[in-house]
Order: C-alpha cells, then sequence, then structure tokens
C-alpha cells in the first residue's frame, strides 16, 4: 500500500452501519471491498443474519472463509444493498471502476441492489473522469483486435491488460483492454458509444448508479456524500 494512502477501516466501519439483519448484500471487489466484507464476516461471526452475492472469485473465497453465506441471482430478486470500491469519483458522484479488473460483474450486481454504496479514499476523488488516465473495457477475447481498433478511432487507444507476459483472463473468460483517457466529460454517452462496439462486454463508467458515497480522508474521518443516482 502507499505510503500516502489511507487504509480503509473507517468507511469500512460505517458501511457496516448500514447493514441489517436478513439483508442481502452486494459484495465488491478491491481494498476497500475487502475491508467491508472483513468488517461484515465479523459481524457474522457475532451473530448477525445476512446473506452476500459476490462480484468476483476473489471476493467469494474471501466471504466464504469468514462465514459469510453466500446466494446467486437464482437464489433472490433483488439485493437489499451494495458495498463497493471505485477508482475515480468526480464531482457529480459518476465512477470510473475496474482497475481490480471484476468490472462487469461489479456493474451487473450494483444495478440490482436498491442502494449502492461506494467506498474510497480521498486520493480517488478527481475534478473529472479519466484524470488517472485508464478507462478499463472488458472484451470478448475473439473482438480484441477490431474493438481496439474501433476504439482507437473513438479517441481511446488501449493496450490488453497483462500479467507475468500473459494477458488477463477475467472470471467471465473475457480480456480487459486498458484505455489511455484525458477528461470524460459525459460518462454516460461515452459509456452507450462503447457498449455499441460489437465485442464489448462492458466499460468501468459506472454513471449515474452510486446512491451513497463515503470518503475517507487520510487522517481517518468520513465524508458521506450523495451519488449522481440520488
Amino acid at each position: 500500500m502507499p505510503a500516502n494512502t489511507p487504509d480503509t477501516d473507517a468507511i469500512a466501519a460505517k458501511a457496516v452501519e448500514l447493514i441489517s439483519a436478513g439483508m442481502v448484500v452486494g459484495l465488491g471487489t478491491g481494498k476497500a471491498a475487502t475491508a467491508f466484507i472483513e468488517a461484515l464476516g465479523a459481524k457474522v461471526q457475532a451473530g448477525l443474519r445476512i446473506r452476500g452475492l459476490p462480484t468476483s472469485e476473489v471476493s467469494a473465497a474471501l466471504a466464504t472463509k469468514l462465514g459469510i453465506p453466500l446466494v446467486t441471482f437464482d437464489d433472490v430478486d433483488y439485493l437489499d444493498v451494495c458495498v463497493d470500491g471505485a477508482d475515480e469519483i468526480d464531482p457529480n458522484g459518476d465512477l470510473v471502476k475496474g482497475y481490480g479488473g471484476a468490472l462487469v460483474r461489479e456493474k451487473i450486481v450494483a444495478a440490482y441492489a436498491r442502494k449502492f454504496v461506494v467506498l474510497a479514499g480521498a486520493e480517488k476523488v478527481v475534478s473529472v473522469l479519466g484524470a488517472r488516465g485508464k478507462l478499463p473495457v472488458e472484451v470478448v477475447s475473439f473482438a480484441l483486435t477490431p474493438c481496439r481498433k474501433h476504439l482507437e478511432r473513438m479517441g481511446f487507444p488501449s493496450q490488453p491488460r497483462m500479467k507475468d507476459g500473459q494477458i488477463i483472463v477475467t472470471d467471465n473468460g473475457n480480456y480487459i483492454l486498458d484505455c489511455v483517457t484525458t477528461a470524460i466529460t459525459n460518462p454516460a454517452e461515452t459509456d452507450t458509444k462503447m457498449l455499441a462496439i460489437p465485442g464489448v462486454v462492458g466499460t468501468g463508467l459506472f454513471a449515474k448508479m452510486a446512491h451513497i458515497i463515503m470518503i475517507q480522508a487520510e487522517d481517518g474521518s468520513v465524508e458521506v456524500r450523495q451519488g449522481s443516482a440520488g
């Protein structure tokens, strides 16, 4: 963890306060989501009865280890709340997600939740989306090359996400293109245009989705904001 990046214990603890008995809870992926799952697991071990729906195999494994009962979409009609992190948060409450690679499942789970709660450190707050220079886009492996060409024509040159010299495969069996970005001033429109490209499965743009955003400062204080979904 970088020295200037605060831990996320405070926002995790505050988010757990939103969880009550009987809820179905979407379990996000990444550092902030991991802190939340660990805090929730402690509550479950103390007797809180909830069920979780994870956004990745990594989060599912952690939840199982902590004794959080898991469900799938076949088991429930909706989720009460989804708690996840973000990689960028703009002044409107729109987000960029997906640096951890779980963007498609994260978006699906968030979309089926009655309330989407986002946890992040202050370093993730930006003046405009795209400020950190990267936007993940998940694509079908067969369409990797045409998707790259189409995205570049849109002004988003990209590289496949790699690890140890191998292209990373998502939990869905797809690839991720990390697009180079400048300012994304209309995230909803950009998301729609990218999704229209044959072979694109999902983007890291989460426009008008977050209901509550919790920002943890370096001193551990937590600011609660309203997201772009109201």
